[in-house]
């Protein structure tokens, strides 16, 4: 499998560095912030219980329960410096942390080369493409609002992953290229995350630490979802059909991809039905995927049992489903274990990028940074009129979303901290976490430290330059039709 730039004429020019590069970067950079930020920390209060961890024994704490940060008891403490050996670890120690997802990752590689190897696949596409030819646009709406839901009812990022699979083929054969492809998976789940409306992971655990009700604040929510929703598709579908009406459009004009994804042979004759029972187990996995990973029971819905289903399930889930398949199409032992293992060498570099990202966290932990930041945040917006406080709340929160890109991490540190400070300001405490939420989204959509995004995209050989540079037009827009939004939200207040 190889991807190869056609390097045209010979001429100087700067070529932006891999994402490995961009990230590790991004790790040297954070560990030069150790060395001039104050270490610093919160004293922190157990969940649910009134035991209170003094700043200088958090890093000590060894408890399961989640911390809480008390507003006004940050104190600085002995700084931790991050040198080179731990600059060089961070990757190391990264992977560790991160080692359930980068497994995630190699199951689906096996999957995947399981499926591809039966030919169903390239059946089931053409099955498809053919039943929409000449509608093949009308896709890419119905597929980013799918997505979107996906993100704003229960935080769709990292299991997008696998969904690029099903995606490339399809808008290949469609005649789109492969930017099509990651604007519908990464701009559809992106504003579902960004306008979250029950999402637990997000909307759910900040309106906790806030003390507000869950639907408090929805209806801005799911107003700024339909704008974004619309927003996206047209994005997406006025760059599809130029790249339709010429390939010389396209962005990744000049890249000849040469992999699974690139030879979807779309005259494959009938779809058989040994064919048709494959592919049913190929979406069947992700439909089950949807299911187990859901928390119904927050969302108030008891009715049918909640999963709690992670990566470790989801792995053995996708384990499952191979070889189902394999066992369908009669597959030899042997050639299933080959298949599998070429499937999964296939992913490495992605299961790799996962845990680089992963790395800087670490070197922020590790560096005790993180409540020193929070702590620049808590005075910056202090003070502020209504209208200019949630905006500046939604930039310091862009900011804390580089360093924190897990949505229900920053909630944890940041809610406890800037909820009441909404009550000096006169505003809801839900328009506070319609900013954090709005800006974790955002930034998550096209930064290298989101770690589905980086992954998504090495599984797809797209360059992350190419894709920064293709998106920021519509990153723009987004952060433009937040702020009037939150704008407004707090004018009619």
């Amino acid at each position: 499998m190889t991807t190869t730039t056609e390097a045209g004429k010979m001429k100087r020019s700067f070529k932006m560095p891999t994402v490995y590069t961009i990230l590790f970067s991004i790790i040297a950079l954070v560990a030069l912030l150790t060395w001039i930020m104050p270490a610093g920390k919160y004293d922190y209060l157990v969940n649910g219980t009134d035991v209170v961890i003094p700043a200088a024994e958090v890093l000590d704490y060894d408890g399961g329960e989640r911390l809480l940060p008390i507003p006004g008891t940050y104190q600085e403490l002995e700084s931790s410096p991050q040198g080179v050996i731990d600059i060089l670890m961070a990757p190391i120690k990264g992977f560790h942390k991160a080692v359930d997802v980068a497994l995630f990752v190699l199951v689906i590689g096996g999957f995947l080369a399981v499926t591809m190897r039966t030919g169903a696949m390239d059946s089931g596409v053409a099955a498809i493409v053919r039943k929409f030819r000449g509608r093949e646009q009308m896709m890419i709406p119905v597929l980013i609002t799918l997505f979107a839901l996906g993100g704003s009812t229960y935080g769709m990022a990292e299991e997008t992953v696998a969904f690029w699979a099903v995606i490339l083929p399809v808008m290949a054969v469609a005649g789109y290229d492969r930017m099509v492809a990651a604007g519908i998976i990464l701009l559809g789940s992106g504003v579902g995350v960004l306008a979250s409306t029950v999402n637990p992971f997000a909307t759910g655990i900040a309106s906790g630490f806030a003390g507000l009700p869950i639907g408090d604040g929805i209806v801005l929510r799911v107003i700024q979802l339909a704008i974004l929703i619309v927003l996206a598709s047209w994005y997406v579908m006025r760059y599809a059909s130029k790249v339709k009406a010429d390939k010389a459009n396209s962005v990744l004009a000049d890249i000849e991809f040469d992999d699974e994804f690139s030879h979807v042979n779309e005259d494959t004759g009938e779809f058989t039905t040994k064919q048709k029972w494959t592919m049913g187990i190929f979406f069947g996995a992700f439909l089950v995927m949807i299911y187990g990973v859901i928390p119904w029971e927050d969302m108030g819905i008891t009715a049918i049992p909640t999963l709690w289903w992670w990566f470790d399930e989801l792995s053995t889930l996708f384990l499952a489903a191979a070889i189902l398949i394999a066992v369908i199409n009669r597959m030899h032992e042997g050639e299933f274990i080959k298949t599998f293992i070429e499937g999964a060498k296939d992913l490495i570099g992605v299961a790799l990028v996962v845990a680089v990202a992963r790395g800087i966290y670490v070197v922020m932990d590790n560096g005790v940074i993180i409540d020193t930041i929070l702590n620049w945040a808590e005075g910056v917006v202090t003070g502020l009129s209504s209208g200019v406080f949630v905006v500046v709340t939604y930039f310091v929160h862009i900011v804390l979303s580089f360093f924190i890109p897990s949505t229900s991490g920053l909630a944890t540190v940041s809610m406890p901290l800037m909820a009441p400070l909404a009550d000096f300001s006169g505003i809801g405490r839900d328009l506070i976490i319609t900013a954090y939420q709005s800006a974790s989204g955002w930034i998550n959509i096209f930064a290298p430290t989101a770690g589905h995004l980086v992954a998504g995209l090495a599984l797809a050989k797209i360059p992350y330059e190419r894709f920064l540079k293709w998106v920021m037009p519509f990153v723009i827009m987004v952060l433009v039709v937040t702020v009037v939004l939150l704008f407004a939200g707090a004018a009619m207040v």
